[in-house]
């Protein structure tokens, strides 16, 4: 079942989003979209490890709360609405030195007022690095 609510964008045009953006400084980005999920990468490198050489956690979660919510802002009428996180966790289920991450979001609910996605980090191996549960809250546009 196809779950964005107007036209789909390719992931050249998702990924014009991110100059000047964390995502610009962290090398994501966006590789694939399906009806129902919407995945991006992110290289394990100096921006992104923490001084004990592994991917940092807080670059998983950068990079869980963006695709998270670019695809959250696929589901509303972006005339009249925006997205903002409201909660996020993640759990480090393994360390990753070097190499590439990716990451894909599933909706767990898509509500008039808030969306919740599943967002699974996983590396070259298709090992899971990351399991993440971000919450967006629905607003009006101002």
């Amino acid at each position: 079942m196809r779950l964005w609510k107007e036209a789909v964008p390719t992931t050249t045009e998702l990924n014009k989003l991110s100059p000047g953006t964390m995502a610009e400084a962290l090398g994501m980005k966006f590789t694939e979209i399906g009806d129902d999920y919407l995945e991006a990468t992110m290289p394990v490198n100096n921006n992104t490890r923490q001084p004990y050489g592994l991917l940092h956690g807080g670059a998983s979660a950068a990079l869980a709360e963006t695709v998270g919510s670019v695809a959250s802002s696929l589901c509303i009428d972006r005339e009249k609405q925006i997205c903002v996180g409201l909660e996020i966790n993640c759990n480090h289920i393994r360390g990753k030195k070097d190499g590439i991450v990716t990451a894909r979001a599933t909706a767990l609910h898509i509500g008039a007022s808030t969306h919740v996605w599943d967002i699974r980090i996983k590396d070259e191996r298709d090992k899971l690095v990351c399991v993440s549960r971000l919450t967006m809250a629905i607003l009006k546009k101002p």
